[in-house]
């Protein structure tokens, strides 16, 4: 799943291209249904209509999400999940058999402009809910939404993980305790750390947390600065892949040497997700 670098780097891209833009049409191809959701404030109207005639007026992040601010104050919300993917491409470019929703913008003379957005997913996971503003935070999947790794303090960080008695390693991936955090930002910021996925998140001192606290912010920049990682099929909206892959040095690399230290690389189920660290480096 696409994490805060991967989804920082779409909006980036999205801010360049369509901020500003008014949607002319809004087609279908093959959506399901589950992928589109519309508010019931809107009494039964349909989500191709309500976009028609709309202006993107800014594009934000916010933890994974992508939030699309529109005239007639309202916002699309977006959610990458596994393998969604905004393609802003010209349209002369063979469509592709994922491509489910594509979003034309009006030109001068009431013409199409030549580039429109596509969203695409051949996993058909991804989600785009529309919501009035004064509703839009109320809803389940941002309400709940914990801090911003980029934002959070040192003196904070410390504070809410020191209050928990979770393993650390399921307690980053918690987007209500910290919001854009997935398995490889974690994995590399708990290597970088020297901290076992396992330990416990009250015994962990203050001096590691602070420790901890820096790779974190560190490696989320020089993500975004690569755009992103790209160990899957994510790519940004031009279809460029991220290059903060080269740089992996505990996640997807599994069976290898450890660079600091020789032992072999190991990738282990913890709760539901599996993460992986060094043995030697990362003692409990």
């Amino acid at each position: 799943m696409p994490e805060l670098p991967e989804v920082e780097t779409v909006v980036r891209g999205l801010q360049k291209t369509v901020v500003g833009k008014t949607i002319a049409l809004v087609h279908y191809s093959a959506a399901p249904a589950k992928m589109i959701t519309v508010s019931n404030s809107f009494n039964g109207q349909d989500f191709s209509t309500l976009l028609r005639g709309k202006q993107i007026h800014s594009v934000k992040r916010r933890g994974k999400n992508i939030l699309i601010s529109l005239s007639g104050t309202m916002t699309l919300w977006v959610h990458l999940k596994m393998t969604g993917h905004f393609f802003y491409y010209n349209r002369s470019t063979p469509l592709d058999k994922h491509d489910l929703v594509l979003i034309e913008f009006q030109a001068p003379g009431n013409s199409i402009e030549p580039f429109h957005l596509r969203f695409n997913d051949y996993r058909r996971f991804g989600r785009l809910r529309l919501f009035r503003d004064d509703e839009l935070w109320q809803q389940e999947g941002l309400q709940q939404l914990g801090t911003e790794p980029l934002e959070i303090t040192a003196e904070d960080f410390v504070a809410l993980f020191r209050q928990r008695q979770r393993m650390i390693k399921p307690a980053l991936l918690d987007q209500t305790v910290i919001a854009g955090l997935g398995n490889i930002y974690a994995d590399e910021s708990l290597y970088a750390a020297r901290i076992h996925p396992r330990k416990i998140t009250s015994r962990i001192s203050k001096k590691k947390l602070i420790e901890l606290h820096g790779h974190i912010q560190r490696l989320l920049k020089k993500a975004i600065r690569l755009m992103g990682t790209s160990v899957d099929s994510y790519t940004g909206i031009n279809g460029e892949t991220g290059k903060f892959q080269k740089y992996l040095l505990a996640y997807h690399r599994e069976g290898e040497s450890c660079q600091r230290c020789g032992a072999t690389i190991i990738r282990e189920k913890i709760g539901s997700r599996s993460a992986h660290y060094c043995p030697r480096c990362q003692r409990l």
